[in-house]
């Protein structure tokens, strides 16, 4: 089965869940159109008040739909786009992917994978004691970032559900993702 897009989300509020839509537009260099985190430069809140300037490297934020499943499997009530990604997709091991993969989703659209998503303490907020599962340590004693991942817009255009995902993986070493 090649990996699909499950659901698409926006939100033009700095909320943590977003909105489930039909459709997104990325625009490319900028993120989700209509979104709060778009932007050329940081958006998220507290990023802002530490330096304005610095380049928004977290436009789109991508989760897995098999997280989800397993949170809710452990009695967590998650819904795609609860967790404030933008695009929730099934069939593909985001966390395993390189920095600097490209996500080419639908006709035409294309992410670059840029990072793991920090998961911070909105998540327990939203459920008490989430936090452990998507913030934890592996058997090495290596700390697991499992909330997703970001990227920033390459190529712009409208994605949907059920758009299928092809993974261009860069050339070189991989790199591992490390928190944006």
């Amino acid at each position: 089965m090649n990996p699909i897009v499950v659901s698409v989300a926006k939100d033009k509020e700095h909320q943590f869940s977003k909105k489930s839509v039909p459709s997104i537009t990325l625009i490319e260099g900028v993120g989700v159109e209509g979104d709060a985190h778009a932007g050329e430069t940081v958006q998220h809140l507290s990023r802002i008040a530490i330096d304005p300037s610095v380049p928004n490297l977290r436009q789109v934020h991508l989760i897995h739909s098999e997280l989800l499943d397993e949170l809710n499997a452990k009695g967590f009530e998650v819904r795609p786009s609860d967790l404030g990604e933008n695009i929730t997709t099934r069939g593909l091991d985001l966390l395993s992917l390189s920095k600097g993969t490209v996500l080419k989703i639908g006709a035409e659209a294309a992410i670059e994978i840029t990072g793991l998503r920090n998961p911070c303490k909105q998540i327990e907020k939203f459920r008490p004691h989430m936090l452990k599962e998507v913030l934890r340590k592996n058997e090495e004693g290596e700390v697991e970032k499992r909330a997703g991942i970001m990227g920033v817009v390459r190529i712009g255009g409208k994605i949907y559900q059920n758009d299928e995902i092809e993974v261009i993986l860069p050339q070189g070493e991989p790199m591992a993702l490390v928190g944006v």
